[in-house]
């Protein structure tokens, strides 16, 4: 018997398969849309950062030249240039509290400085130089400069998100926490910090107490004045070179 063969034509997908695909394809093209948008927005980002960058790198030119103007003048005069004060300072926890009174950890406590090598920035004011003279065998501050600000910020900086403590490996934890506040980057919170601006108080309050290391070369004599060859007290400039040591 000859065997007869028929012709079948290709039969279509179910409806429900076709609207399955369809839909994907959809959500493939949002997606791609979507990742386009942010890579465009992580652009014009990076683009304001930078400019934001180099509007402050030109600032900080700009004060420093004033400075040498300023000294420059008071020297042909015959007069002595006398700096601005200090606005913000850096504190730095040396020594332990065993056997002391509850009033100098609560101090401490106020200076977020709950344990050893813990920094802090802080705005200076009259309360605040009160409780450092009731303090000082404990700590060591001065006055931080750019590069330190800078330093500390982007190398041992942590945000305080909800309690926790959280590395800043992108702006836009910043931006989160501070943009209400103009501050959406690094450069801006440095910025905030070292000029002790308007928003300083919840600039500092975002960043978590620093944790140095031991310096290097040691210390010399914890328990002896940084007037007298020691480490507490106030360091003044000085502060930089141990924050480098201890960076």
């Amino acid at each position: 018997m000859t065997p007869v063969f028929v012709a079948y034509s290709k039969l279509e997908a179910p409806e429900s398969v076709l609207k399955q695909k369809k839909a994907a394809a959809k959500g493939k093209a949002a997606k791609a849309a979507a990742a386009k948008k942010a890579a465009l927005t992580a652009a014009q980002k990076h683009n304001l950062y930078m400019k934001k960058a180099a509007a402050y790198a030109k600032e900080y030119k700009r004060k420093e030249r004033e400075i040498i103007v300023a000294k420059r003048k008071a020297k042909q005069a015959g007069k002595f240039y006398v700096p601005e004060e200090t606005k913000v300072i850096f504190a730095i926890r040396i020594l332990g509290t065993y056997g002391v009174s509850p009033k100098v950890r609560k101090i401490l406590q106020l200076l977020r400085l709950r344990q050893i090598n813990n920094g802090s920035f802080l705005r200076v004011n009259k309360p605040l130089l009160n409780m450092l003279v009731r303090v000082t065998p404990y700590v060591a501050w001065g006055k931080p400069n750019l590069k330190s600000v800078r330093e500390l910020i982007y190398k041992r900086g942590y945000a305080k998100i909800n309690g926790q403590r959280v590395p800043i490996r992108s702006n836009d934890i910043i931006a989160k926490a501070l943009g209400h506040r103009g501050i959406t980057c690094m450069e801006d919170l440095v910025h905030e910090i070292y000029t002790c601006g308007p928003n300083f108080k919840y600039a500092n309050s975002f960043l978590w107490p620093f944790k140095l290391k031991n310096p290097n070369g040691g210390w010399s004599y914890k328990k002896t004045h940084f007037n007298e060859g020691g480490d507490a007290g106030d360091r003044k400039d000085e502060i930089n070179e141990l924050i480098r040591r201890m960076n």
